[in-house]
């Protein structure tokens, strides 16, 4: 699903060179739920954002679903970021004076899907995040945890292949963390593959593998898989 070999990012100025990342290294496979960890400055936002195709890189190669996507100019790299991918935010970027039905519309007007398609796939996203029956409330009407499961609606109306989430539960409290939590969980045994950026240990150990950035470099540590015995 997606693949970077030996990638590097550079952010250069008149006067310094920062490396972000460097001999950076991942493949995420179909179906995979990834976290992202690493401490502040590890260049954790530099390959989400270079994976969501919002930034591009300096060298090496990034295959996304089984293109290239090195050299594309920003109209390509849009396009494949509409049909390929899903963002989840840590604060949730709905629009105020939109309920939640056109909360979720606005992506898909973009796409260009027809009036009676997008109301199938707002309906369908919202009744997949438990809150169908609110689709004409506002996101102030909402809680927290509620308003974060309209965002993820908005990102699963578009049928991504993968979903990227930057600390999606980062402004809730415990008990909506883990609810959120286990819906990315639901929708990832659906079948869709979820990468995400967190610093919180407990929902990190309950993905399949935590990907750990080290000054611009990964650490893939795998999950062993329990035995009876254990």
């Amino acid at each position: 699903m997606l693949r970077m070999k030996n990638l590097s990012k550079v952010y250069r100025t008149h006067m310094i060179e920062t490396h972000a990342l460097r001999g950076f290294e991942i493949d995420v496979k179909q179906g995979e739920f990834v976290t992202v960890t690493g401490p502040s400055g590890s260049g954790k936002t530099s390959f989400l954002n270079i994976a969501g195709l919002l930034e591009t890189f300096n060298d090496g190669e990034y295959i996304l679903d089984g293109v290239n996507v090195k050299g594309m100019d920003d109209n390509a790299r849009s396009k494949l970021r509409n049909e390929k991918l899903g963002f989840i935010f840590q604060g949730f970027n709905l629009i105020p004076d939109l309920n939640l039905f056109d909360n979720v519309d606005v992506p898909l007007r973009y796409r260009g899907f027809n009036a009676a398609e997008r109301r199938e796939r707002i309906e369908d996203a919202l009744s997949k995040v438990g809150l169908a029956s609110r689709m004409k409330h506002y996101p102030a009407e909402l809680s927290g945890g509620q308003q974060q499961r309209v965002a993820i609606a908005r990102a699963l109306a578009g049928s991504p292949k993968l979903l990227l989430a930057d600390e999606p539960t980062g402004n809730l409290d415990t008990q909506m963390a883990r609810g959120v939590m286990e819906l990315l969980e639901e929708i990832n045994a659906q079948g869709t593959t979820i990468l995400m950026v967190t610093h919180d240990p407990e929902l990190a150990v309950r993905t399949q593998r935590n990907v750990h950035i080290i000054d611009g470099r990964v650490s893939d540590l795998v999950r062993p898989t329990p035995t009876l015995v254990a």
